[in-house]
């Protein structure tokens, strides 16, 4: 079968983005890179969706890129590009290599002047991405070497033809600001279980699938940061307590619970899921750096003693 240039390049992203949701139902939000690089089989032709590259475009298609992706964070590394998000609701990424005319930012150049959607694959942690899609190029600044993105609905490329909406969209930008806030969880979590070695700090419940990522200070605070040190690893309850002052860590890391919570009579739960942890000292991270900054700590465990 024949296609025009315009009509392959878009039976071959309708056809990627159709592979992504069904691994997504496999997987759930992350995908491996194995699978990425893997790919679908598109008229008898193999089509992988990432490379060693950021920037990727498939042989089969003619000009412009399927994917961008930004790669994890690796413990006491810097990204290769430091890819940011702004609040803006726009996603900075960077040029591949500092050539504006470097053929990959040809490329991505080329799908903002036509409207053409893209993959974004956000690193979680090595060797796991989440794909974000649609996501469009909206604008180009060779003066930063930088593209800015943006997420869209799916309905965006639900039509015959794909029409880019008004750089200012505001829905759209919308949409991307929550999609960042999700990314940066979602790695954060990522990081702050693979640090506690997928065990609860508190109670060393060893089921990620229980696991959440606890803030010390949380995400409003002017020291909130998604850090590992600003972070535990605690099953939901623990979680729960701690967030709630029902629980706290002190500076040395040792549990305590409140008073009254501590001196409730009440069923087998309260006893052996909280009750039975007063004095206990916390599973730290072997790594000194991701350990809970005892400053975060002094000032949360301040408030759980106020709540005493």
């Amino acid at each position: 079968m024949i296609y025009s240039e315009i009509e392959l390049d878009r039976k071959v992203r309708l056809a990627a983005f159709s592979f992504l949701s069904e691994q997504l139902k496999n997987f759930g939000k992350n995908l491996p890179r194995k699978v990425l690089e893997t790919g679908f089989v598109f008229q008898g032709i193999r089509v992988p969706l990432v490379s060693p590259q950021g920037i990727f475009k498939p042989k089969i298609l003619p000009e412009i890129p399927l994917s961008i992706l930004t790669a994890p964070e690796k413990p006491g590394k810097p990204r290769p590009y430091d890819d940011q998000a702004t609040e803006h609701g726009k996603i900075i990424y960077r040029y591949r290599k500092d050539n504006p005319n470097h053929p990959d930012n040809v490329g991505l150049r080329k799908a903002m002047n036509s409207g053409v959607p893209l993959i974004y694959f956000y690193g979680i942690e090595e060797g796991w991405y989440e794909p974000i899609w649609p996501v469009f190029i909206v604008q180009d600044h060779p003066e930063s070497l930088s593209f800015d993105v943006v997420v869209d609905e799916l309905n965006a490329i639900a039509n015959e033809a794909w029409h880019p909406r008004p750089v200012e969209d505001f829905h759209r930008r919308y949409i991307t600001v929550e999609t960042q806030q999700r990314l940066h969880q979602n790695a954060f979590r990522a990081r702050v279980l693979r640090a506690y070695q997928y065990s609860c700090a508190i109670c060393r419940l060893r089921h990620p699938e229980l696991l959440e990522a606890a803030h010390i200070l949380e995400d409003k605070h002017p020291r909130g940061v998604p850090a590992v040190n600003n972070g535990l690893a605690m099953c939901a309850i623990h979680h729960k307590a701690f967030d709630n002052d029902i629980l706290g860590i002190t500076p040395n890391y040792y549990v305590e619970i409140r008073d009254d919570v501590l001196h409730e009579i009440d069923g087998p739960m309260l006893r052996h899921g909280l009750q039975g942890f007063q004095g206990k000292i916390l599973l730290l991270p072997r790594r000194k750096e991701d350990r809970p900054d005892r400053d975060h700590l002094e000032e949360k465990y301040a408030r759980f003693k106020s709540a005493c």
